[in-house]
This record gives structure tokens, sequence and C-alpha cells, in this order.
């Protein structure tokens, strides 16, 4: 009989249950859904298997929690002899969002790891509480199989102290867990690596760039395969101009507001986070929406793209610096991957560090990892579309294969 060679990844955020089940040995999505509106009165359960097993399904009705969640996907999956209970299932991949300071590699789930999440809420209070729903869930469901959680701050737990401390007091930051963690860690990892393939360079030596652009972004400076820093910080507030999100400010924005206007913490919070980056300076947060409102001669979508390509060059210069040496700057996530406008105003005025677009290259569409920057380019500039999923899979995989004394590298 063939060894187990199947990962569902679960991602449990606060009233929803995103899923794949992928097949390791191919490399293959099997199955994807999506389960949302957990809890509401009409919750909606979107189930599409690998063609040609059949088209996509999807019904509306009441979820109430996210065990009847998972257990919906579980009983769509079935229905293409696909089930959680199968015997070709090897392990459940769950994305939880903060590590803090203590995970920095995949954990094998048991009753400590679950408790040591548990303290981590208060530095991810939207994220983690559903992430450990998810985790709970699946463990009920299958006891025997292997959990594994994977951590989005994980891959950013190579920076070295001076990048990661803030410069306050160090008894307090201690104290509380305030430092620079970094987010969209698995998405960072994997297309580091894949640049590093594109680039026909060993990964070890390849310095890289990647600049995770969708409604939320970051940015990285990975040298060798190891993140040395990264924009996000103690949350993904932090760093590049995002869709509703502002990243940088001056920290004493928040008492001149409470203190000018009244606004308390909690109003200043969803300012920031919630009507703050492009949605704030342009009411849109799509860069498509934008980008047409742009050819239409609209002034504020027009400073709105400024201000959020400015704020990317002047990452893509402080990562140079921090690197000393670039091989490529790689644009990644919705945004990055199908906004050539972007690209091409990112690099633009940076010829002197070797950065340019090819304008014919850059506006080709393509699903596969491709160089947009002129033949015999000194720095390259590339597209690597990201695959969070086969990431967490891949690493859920390699844990679960080692404890069972199986197959370390064994993965897609």
């Amino acid at each position: 009989m063939s060894r187990p060679a199947r990962v569902l990844v679960l991602n449990s955020g606060s009233s929803s249950l995103k899923y794949q089940l992928i097949d390791m040995d191919s490399g293959d999505r099997l199955a994807s859904g999506l389960v949302e509106r957990i809890g509401e009165r009409s919750s909606r359960v979107v189930h599409t298997p690998l063609a040609p097993a059949g088209g996509r399904r999807e019904r509306t009705e009441r979820v109430a929690d996210h065990g009847e969640a998972l257990r919906a996907a579980s009983a769509e999956l079935r229905a293409d002899g696909l089930g959680l209970d199968s015997p070709e299932v090897a392990a459940v991949g769950h994305r939880v969002v903060h590590g803090g300071p203590r995970f920095t590699e995949p954990a094998l789930v048991d009753d400590d790891v679950l408790a040591e999440i548990e303290k981590l809420v208060p530095l991810a209070p939207l994220h983690n509480p559903a992430n450990l729903m998810g985790i709970r869930t699946a463990r009920e469901l299958r006891p025997d199989l292997p959990q594994v959680a994977v951590f989005d701050t994980a891959f950013h737990a190579t920076m070295p102290e001076h990048a990661y401390r803030y410069a306050v007091d160090t008894a307090t930051a201690d104290a509380h867990l305030v430092r620079r963690y970094g987010f969209h860690g698995t998405s960072h990892a994997y297309v580091s690596r894949r640049a590093a393939e594109l680039l026909g360079r060993p990964l070890e030596d390849t310095n890289v760039i990647v600049l995770h652009l969708g409604n939320g972004a970051s940015a990285s400076a990975v040298a060798g395969g190891r993140c040395v820093d990264t924009s996000m910080g103690l949350t993904p507030l932090e760093g590049l101009v995002m869709g509703t999100r502002s990243g940088d400010i001056d920290p004493a924005v928040v008492f001149h507001l409470s203190r000018v206007a009244g606004m308390g913490i909690d109003e200043i919070d969803e300012l920031l986070n919630k009507k703050s980056g492009l949605v704030g300076l342009c009411g849109d947060n799509d860069m498509r929406e934008i980008r047409r409102r742009i050819d239409e001669g609209d002034r504020a979508a027009e400073l709105a793209f400024a201000v959020y390509t400015h704020r990317l060059r002047k990452y893509i210069g402080a990562y140079t610096a921090v690197l000393g040496r670039v091989d490529a700057v790689v644009f990644t996530a919705g945004v990055g991957e199908n906004a050539a406008e972007v690209r091409e105003a990112a690099v633009a005025g940076l010829e002197g560090f070797g950065l340019a677009v090819d304008a014919g290259r850059n506006a080709v569409r393509s699903g596969e990892p491709r160089l947009v920057s002129p033949e015999g380019a000194r720095v390259a500039v590339a597209v690597v579309p990201t695959d969070e999923e086969l990431e967490i899979a891949r690493q859920t995989f390699a844990l679960a294969s080692s404890r069972d004394g199986g197959p370390e590298k064994r993965h897609a």
C-alpha cells in the first residue's frame, strides 16, 4: 500500500473556513473550497473538485460554527472520494497568523502547543482565535492525524536583533513582546525560493527583495533564503501602503488624533487599519478601479497611486542597502502579479540600481514565474505567483513525514 501523501490545508478566519486538499506526490490540488458567513443566518458553502472530476458546487445553508464548517467541507470532499477520513490523508496543515517569539518553524500540534498559541491571542486578537478553532475542530474529527501549525511570522524569525528590535525601553518591550515579527511569511518563503530557481542560482547564494502586494502588502529582504528584514512589524499595520491600512506613519499621529480630534483608541485603530491606505486616499482599494479612474483623469486616484508606488520605491532602496547586493526584485500576490503599471512605477527612477522593466515583457499576463526586466539587466525584475497553500502543505508534509520516520524531503 502506498504511503499517504495528501495534505488538507485549512485557513480558518473569524467567520470563514478556506481549504485545499493537495497531493504532495504530484503537487495537484485535488479540491478546494470555502465556507463563509459562519454563524450567520445564511452561510455559503463553495466546493471545487479538480477537473475533470466535476464542476464547482455551491449551496446556501446555516453553518453554526467552525465544527459544522469543517464537517461540511469533509462531506463535500467525501462526495468526490476525497474525505478527511480517507487513509490517503497524511496530515492537516493549519495557517496560524502569529507565532510570537516562540514559534520560529512549523509545530506539530499537541496540548502544549495549543496553550502557547492561546497565549499569543493578544498579538493577533482577530486571527489567532479563529485559527485555534480550526485546529481544535480538526483534532476532534481526526485525532489520529498529525496536525501541523504553520505560522505567518516564522519565516521572518531569522531577522537579526538589530532588525527586529524597536528603539523603545527594552524592559517594557520584552515584558509585552513588542518587536518586529513580520507576516505573509509562507508567501515570502515560497516566492524567494522560486525566484532563485527562476534565476538558475543556488538559494543560499541568492539575494532578493520580495514585494507581496495584495490588499495587505509587505516587503522582505531575503539573503540566501533567510529573511534579514521585513516591513510589517508587531502587527500587519506597519510598512507599505495597503488597501485599507496606512502602513508607516509617525506614531504621534495617534496622540494627535486623541488630543485634537477627541478620537478613542478603538476609533483610531479602525481608522488606521480599515479606513486608510488606498481606500483612505481615494475611496477605492481595488487597483484595477484606481487605474481606470486615473485613465479618466481622477486626481485622487492619481495621488493614491503615487503615494503607493513611492513607498514601494523607498523600501526597494532601503532593502538594497540592507542586502548590499540584490539579484532580483520579485513581485507577487494579486497586485504584484497582475498590475504591470505598479511594477513599472515601483522601479522607475532606480536605473542607477540596475533596475528597469521591459515594456513588452511587463505587459504579458501569465500564471508562470517570469522575468520582466530587459535582457542582461544587472538586477532582475521578476513576477513569481505565490502559492501559500502549497507552502503550508510542503512544510506540513515534511514535518509529519519526519515524525513518522518517513522521507523528510518528500514534497511536490
